[in-house]
């Protein structure tokens, strides 16, 4: 049973990455994500603002369109207590490569070009195998258009593909108002793949202090519909690398995964809920699934259930809203 695949150039020994979370944030976790059966590890991020906080606090699209409320700074945690702060950051890297022998892929968080990408380079000296490029933007100027929008993450990956030769996949939102073109133009300026989809966390209402507070919910397995949709659309039209990252909590979001046309399935939340001992009761239940159905590798797969591959291409368009709404039938 050949469990193999390649993402971004490196051969994995099986399709499950744990993405990138708070299970990174030690070797001796890093260490037991590999002996569960993990194929590669994703950092933790690191935060542009971490990087930056010695000459300005908050960047300036951060502040675009908030700079005229006082309390607008008093929101952001302390930077110095902000997961680690960068040169621990690139230690854990040198540490993390030494102790285990699967690829570590180094993750920044940010917004705009600047000084900070120099720790992409600085990343790829402490001996990451890749890096994982999370744009987290919410446009809040009514002035600004999708085309500059779209800009943000085009200088950024630029940027970073100019300061380093390791791969480079983007993170994306699932917001852009053409997702395939999107796609296209990262491809154009060097991302070697695709990571679908970033999760904005958005802020909740506490009633009783009257202010507006962070809330984090683990994914489920119901977002898993929306990266599938669009890694099997793109699949096959444009020559890059897929993962999915939202959703995948069982062997069978991992399988819907590779047939959509993901080379590989991230994931945290089901590994933050119980523990990492599900990647290895995946991977069992993943062999088991091969076997009985007579697939003697994860490459046989992938893509397989890809717009261009399935009966009923129309399944992924207007078609399926249509025939979804039609079979519905209310509870009497």
């Amino acid at each position: 049973m050949d469990l193999t695949t390649q993402y971004m150039g490196l051969d994995l020994k099986n399709p499950l990455v744990p993405s990138s979370s708070p299970l990174s944030h030690s070797v001796d976790s890093i260490r037991s994500l590999e002996d569960a059966g993990a194929s590669a590890v994703v950092m933790y991020s690191l935060f542009e603002e971490q990087v930056t906080l010695e000459s300005y606090y908050i960047d300036y699209y951060l502040t675009h369109a908030t700079d005229s409320y006082s309390e607008a700074q008093s929101y952001f945690p302390d930077m110095n207590s902000y997961n680690v702060g960068p040169e621990k950051y690139l230690g854990l890297i040198r540490d993390a490569k030494e102790a285990v022998d699967i690829p570590i892929i180094g993750s920044l968080n940010g917004i705009s070009p600047g000084g900070w990408i120099e720790y992409a380079r600085l990343i790829e000296e402490a001996g990451a195998d890749a890096l994982e490029l999370n744009v987290y933007y919410i446009p809040t100027d009514m002035r600004m258009t999708g085309e500059e929008v779209e800009e943000v993450y085009l200088d950024v990956l630029r940027e970073v593909k100019g300061a380093v030769s390791i791969p480079v996949a983007m993170k994306l939102s699932p917001y852009f108002s053409s997702t395939p073109n999107m796609a296209k133009r990262l491809k154009g300026c060097g991302a070697d793949a695709l990571v679908l989809f970033n999760r904005f966390y958005q802020p909740d209402f506490d009633l009783e202090t009257m202010e507006v507070a962070p809330r984090l919910v683990l994914s489920g397995p119901h977002e898993l519909r929306l990266p599938l949709a669009w890694v099997a659309i793109l699949y096959g039209r444009l020559n890059i690398d897929f993962a999915i990252t939202s959703g995948i909590h069982k062997c069978e979001d991992v399988l819907k995964a590779l047939m959509a046309g993901a080379k590989v399935a991230m994931m945290a939340s089901e590994l933050l809920q119980n523990g990492t001992v599900r990647l290895t009761e995946i991977l069992r239940d993943l062999e088991n699934w091969m076997e009985q159905r007579e697939y003697s590798s994860v490459r046989q797969m992938i893509g397989s259930m890809s717009q261009r591959n399935v009966a009923e291409p129309m399944a992924f368009e207007r078609a399926n809203y249509m025939k979804v709404l039609a079979a519905y039938r209310p509870v009497n």
